[in-house]
């Protein structure tokens, strides 16, 4: 940790009293006549030499404030938040700290006030957190002292440990599903496209989801018929991948990258005259709160936000915590509903026709 810059620290570079520096960083020296060219130095000073203005005593600086800090990009615009924030809020409770939250809204300079105004209040560690999983540039100031980063991967290495989902196995279990219950032939994909440069919207989940439903589907060998890539994963487009789909071919399963599109599906397959899982079985991931208003309940992958904040918090106070990128991946269990129907695989003839499927 570098070493803290002091308010002498900035008088001496700025060539005034410490008095006079205390005065222009509070905001009272043009009400005291410091003049411009002064103020000027000392703000200069003050921003080259990063120093900040500490808002508790001394008395509190020597000692725990009970306090831990969470920066979020979106609250507001993600139902899924609430969960993350309140598992970091009982880890921390459960600890006897107080967890104080602010939203960024992704605005870099944003997250740098945050980061400022929490270590200048001496909270015992930061949380920064992504709602969606990505590679993020660290903020200025959040090495500093202890932190973790929640559902996001530094762009560059950095002492930082991470708290992620662990999507290869999620991919791996989405997979699984199908293929335990039957499911060799007629797979398509919603939201992703069959080669590497059709995956969008772009992110860590949907690339290492890829990787391990390939994996299983490998060994099994299962062969994904193809794919509809979306530029995001709202009903509409799941709607509209799934709708386009069936202009073309009668899918036996369809596996959603997220339960949103999931939803478009099941109403593209209801006016296709469709069922699931009579029809086609539906695999997807999230455990979104759509998910359970379908009928039949959605089986999906749970994203565990509540889970991925409480193991932050644990992970802040841990005596090691694994800093030089260690990243600590959170299980993603799969909770069944009925849209995946049993199968068994087409019986061929000789000549390799398929000539009937049981169910």
């Amino acid at each position: 940790m570098r070493q803290r810059v002091t308010l002498a620290d900035v008088a001496k570079a700025s060539g005034v009293s410490p008095t006079t520096a205390s005065l222009v960083l509070t905001g009272r020296g043009r009400d005291l006549r410091i003049s411009h060219d002064a103020e000027s130095r000392v703000r200069a000073a003050a921003r080259d030499l990063g120093y900040r203005r500490y808002a508790v005593s001394d008395r509190v600086l020597k000692g725990r404030t009970r306090t831990v800090g969470l920066i979020i990009d979106s609250v507001v615009s993600s139902p899924l938040a609430g969960d993350l924030v309140r598992g970091a809020a009982e880890a921390a409770g459960a600890r006897g700290f107080v967890l104080f939250t602010g939203e960024s809204g992704g605005d870099p300079e944003v997250e740098r006030s945050l980061v400022e105004a929490m270590r200048d209040r001496r909270v015992d560690g930061i949380v920064y957190a992504a709602m969606s999983t990505k590679r993020v540039v660290v903020p200025k100031g959040l090495e500093d002292g202890p932190a973790v980063l929640l559902n996001a991967l530094p762009l560059t290495w950095s002492p930082l440990p991470s708290v992620v989902p662990d999507e290869v196995q999620a991919g791996r279990s989405a997979a699984r599903v199908l293929v335990e219950a039957g499911h060799r032939e007629g797979v398509h994909l919603i939201g992703v496209g069959p080669g590497p440069d059709q995956v969008c919207p772009a992110g860590i989940a949907v690339v290492e989801r890829l990787t391990g439903i390939r994996e299983v589907f490998g060994d099994a060998g299962v062969a994904v018929v193809g794919g509809r890539p979306c530029a995001d994963w709202s009903p509409e487009n799941g709607y509209d991948a799934t709708r386009e789909l069936l202009r073309r071919t009668r899918p036996t399963a369809l596996l959603c990258f997220d339960d949103r599109l999931a939803f478009g599906a099941y109403q593209a397959l209801a006016d296709a005259g469709l069922s699931v899982p009579g029809d086609v079985s539906v695999m997807s991931f999230d455990d979104h709160p759509v998910a359970s208003w379908l009928r039949p309940r959605l089986t999906t992958v749970v994203l565990p936000h509540r889970e991925l904040g409480a193991k932050a918090v644990e992970l802040l106070f841990a005596p090691e915590r694994g800093g030089g990128t260690a990243v600590h991946r959170v299980p993603m269990p799969v909770r069944r509903g009925g849209s995946v129907k049993s199968v068994a695989a087409p019986v061929r003839t000789a000549a390799g026709d398929a000539v009937g499927m049981s169910t």
